[in-house]
């Protein structure tokens, strides 16, 4: 396994590895690795000849007030993880090689940036696509491959990539959770005396999905309730939407997500499960 913290390097890896005519598969991560991270890079290593895994906690998506400075930075855990998982290379981009002191460019991904998580967070997922668009333009992958646990994120990562016809084909990688159901996320470790009720949030909203196929037309406000009610401090969204679009879903018999945000101790918790053969 290479680790490459230099962008010079870097290319000519990428070129090296496109000139043998190779293809490159992606996976970018923030690093505290989980088996949900390494899942995905299991889907980029059976759609690609090499496997990249870049490592960088992007300032961009943090607003001044939230968790950049204390977010998990485990990098010789996480290179161990990735060296068991056969990793070709791992990227450490370094701040002065992906935003150096004069950058200035910005990037706004629209109205699906300002909806769910975007109304509690408009700067994010500007912040994501301009790191991702960085980091393609670096890396150069053939395949990424993204979590569906971050479902907003991966559509709108789809919708960047082929407005801007970027030459790279966006994957998704299924949610990975714990034994009581709970996500995978690098944010779980924040969560300390409540650890026991993170569960809730998968359990109720398989209740709500149960509740919608069967035409209940107050699930979604019993899940609001019912969450808060055992245990988490408030819910910032759970919604039904297209599973294509992300659109609200008013067509009935649609393929659909149930997508859902909360806290926990301070905690934003992220879930979504699927909602088929609605009544």
């Amino acid at each position: 396994m290479k680790i490459v913290r230099n962008l010079e390097q870097l290319r000519k890896l990428e070129q090296k590895i496109h000139l043998d005519g190779e293809t490159i598969g992606f996976v970018p991560t923030m690093g505290g690795l989980h088996e949900g991270h390494l899942s995905l890079v299991d889907v980029a290593r059976k759609n690609a000849d090499k496997v990249v895994v870049s490592i960088f906690v992007n300032p961009a998506q943090f607003a001044p007030h939230e968790d950049f400075d204390e977010y998990p930075r485990t990098e010789s855990e996480d290179l161990a993880k990735l060296e068991a998982r056969s990793v070709d290379v791992v990227y450490l981009p370094i701040q002065e090689d992906t935003f150096p002191g004069d950058f200035a460019v910005k990037i706004s991904v629209g109205e699906i940036g300002q909806i769910l998580e975007g109304v509690a967070r408009p700067h994010f997922f500007d912040g994501i696509a301009l790191v991702v668009t960085k980091l393609f333009m670096q890396v150069k992958p053939d395949v990424a491959v993204f979590g569906e646990k971050d479902f907003q994120q991966l559509h709108i990562i789809k919708k960047l990539v082929q407005d801007l016809s970027m030459p790279v084909k966006i994957l998704g990688g299924k949610s990975i959770r714990e034994e009581d159901g709970l996500a995978m996320s690098s944010r779980n470790v924040y969560l300390k005396e409540k650890r026991s009720v993170a569960p809730v949030l998968f359990e109720v909203i398989q209740e709500v999905r149960d509740r919608i196929v069967t035409g209940d037309a107050d699930a979604l406000d019993w899940g609001r309730r019912e969450i808060v009610a055992r245990g988490f401090e408030r819910v910032d969204y759970l919604e039904l939407r297209d599973g294509g679009s992300l659109e609200p879903l008013e067509v009935m018999g649609k393929p659909a997500k149930l997508i859902v945000a909360a806290y926990l101790e301070g905690v934003r918790l992220l879930d979504n499960i699927e909602v088929v053969n609605i009544i």
